[in-house]
């Protein structure tokens, strides 16, 4: 059974004992103290599920208190004692984020119902905790979430990959989490404690890439005024991440060979070799065999890189994975819905992202749960709540739902029977006037009407036009 402990704060030593005696009946562990100041002190040193405050204090109010607890204890829940003269201070102060408010003077049940709801709140946020540790234990390697057959061999793969210190080349579509990965392996490698550098080839304008990579001396060129040691040496017993590495230019491609072969570099300007001791992990979303076949990609550099490989798979390739990442991010990103309380999607919006391709892969999920959380009202995500491409696809799909299949040939004629009749209906028969309704020539649409076989004679016989 769960043990909830509150802390009262009241100068009124009658209110204290009151409250004290109704939630010691709900089982709950209570600190009282007449004193918001010794409340702070008690708070930090100890945990409260519940901090119940009087609103009118001498020493401060119920709303300073608050302000002063809110960073030390962010998981507590917090109530207000409030006078029925001053119950609009109470709502805008559910406004700034206190839970409730209990009226002052006060029946049992007015103490006792919004106490049961909070602890109600608190059990769910206990069971999401649960939850989501569950779930990071048996569905995920650091943070990257995945139940599929597909991500458990990516964390195979990237577990062996942790335990050495061969260079590791991951690809995959843009968003399918290649630094998050990295970072992942960085983190459970015995280079954990030293830096994770990240250099985006792509970003860079290639004049500068070199500088940046790789250093430079004074006076190397205009601008260097002094020595600059440049990110592979920052990541020097550690592990650089070159991102989008298809797109580095042939020059520092042959430069960053020479850092893999045999751990030497020159600083831009420098003709003195310096040595660095790093790992190197590689991502990107280019095909590079195709890159070397076309002379862009140097073939030696890309077996240097591509000792241990890992591919991402695309999320429209484990869709079973699609729930897992939901909860995640709602847990991940709910904080930012301020007050809300919400506890999770409704089926009809989990099934409209399932059936959405995800042309941005898990980046996209998680940018569309972050949306979601935003504009929601309630405390379960509708499919109205997501953005309008994902809601309009679900529209459209139980739309076409509604539409016999057929060939193509056959639906494209049916579909020019039902216009042409519909113009000839509207011209009264008049061939020439459904001819230029529908902006063709009239020897043509005589032509389709006999293909189409389409019966004159039901139209408006004493009105057609030949």
């Amino acid at each position: 059974m769960d043990k909830f402990k509150a802390i009262v704060v009241d100068d009124e030593l009658s209110v204290l004992e009151a409250v004290k005696a109704i939630l010691e009946t709900e089982g709950i562990e209570i600190f009282t103290t007449p004193s918001s100041l010794n409340a702070i002190e008690q708070i930090k040193r100890d945990s409260y599920d519940l901090i119940i405050s009087d609103m009118k204090m001498p020493e401060m109010d119920g709303l300073e208190l608050y302000e002063n607890v809110r960073e030390i204890a962010p998981d507590s829940i917090f109530i207000i004692i409030t006078a029925y003269g001053t119950i609009q201070s109470a709502v805008d102060a559910i406004k700034r984020g206190i839970y409730d408010y209990i009226p002052k003077p006060f029946t049992p049940d007015e103490v006792r119902i919004p106490i049961r709801r909070a602890l109600e709140k608190k059990v769910l946020e206990r069971e999401n905790i649960a939850l989501r540790t569950q779930i990071e234990a048996r569905y995920s390697f650091q943070n990257i979430i995945g139940n599929s057959p597909e991500m458990h061999e990516v964390f195979r793969i990237m577990r062996h990959a942790a335990s050495s210190e061969s260079n590791v080349l991951i690809t995959g579509e843009s968003g399918t989490g290649k630094e998050l990965a990295a970072r992942a392996i960085h983190s459970n490698s015995v280079r954990a404690r030293k830096k994770f550098v990240t250099v985006n080839c792509g970003a860079i304008p290639e004049g500068l890439l070199e500088s940046e990579l790789f250093g430079h001396v004074r006076g190397a060129f205009t601008g260097a005024v002094s020595d600059k040691k440049g990110l592979l040496e920052e990541a020097d017993k550690g592990t650089l991440f070159l991102d989008e590495i298809g797109e580095l230019a042939p020059i520092l491609q042959v430069k960053l060979l020479r850092v893999l072969q045999d751990g030497e570099f020159l600083r831009v300007g420098d003709n003195q070799p310096r040595k660095v001791n790093v790992r190197v992990i590689a991502a990107t979303n280019r095909d590079l065999e195709k890159a070397i076949a076309e002379k862009k990609f140097r073939e030696d550099l890309y077996y240097r890189l591509n000792v241990i490989p890992i591919e991402l798979p695309p999320l429209r390739k484990k869709k079973d994975d699609i729930p897992l990442l939901i909860g995640h991010f709602i847990e991940k990103h709910k904080v930012k819905a301020m007050s809300k309380n919400i506890t999770g999607i409704s089926k009809e919006a989990m099934q409209a992202l399932i059936h959405y391709h995800f042309p941005g892969n898990v980046r996209e999920l998680e940018n569309a749960i972050e949306y979601a959380l935003a504009f929601t009202s309630s405390s379960i995500i509708q499919v109205e709540d997501m953005p309008k491409y994902i809601s309009e696809g679900k529209k459209l799909s139980e739309e076409a739902k509604t539409i016999p299949l057929m060939p193509l040939r056959d639906a494209k004629a049916q579909f020019e029977r039902s216009l042409i009749t519909a113009a000839l209906i509207e011209s009264g028969g008049n061939i020439s006037e459904a001819a230029r309704l529908l902006n063709i020539h009239r020897q043509n649409l005589q032509q389709k009407i006999k293909l189409l076989v389409i019966d004159l004679s039901s139209i408006s016989p004493s009105k057609q036009s030949s």
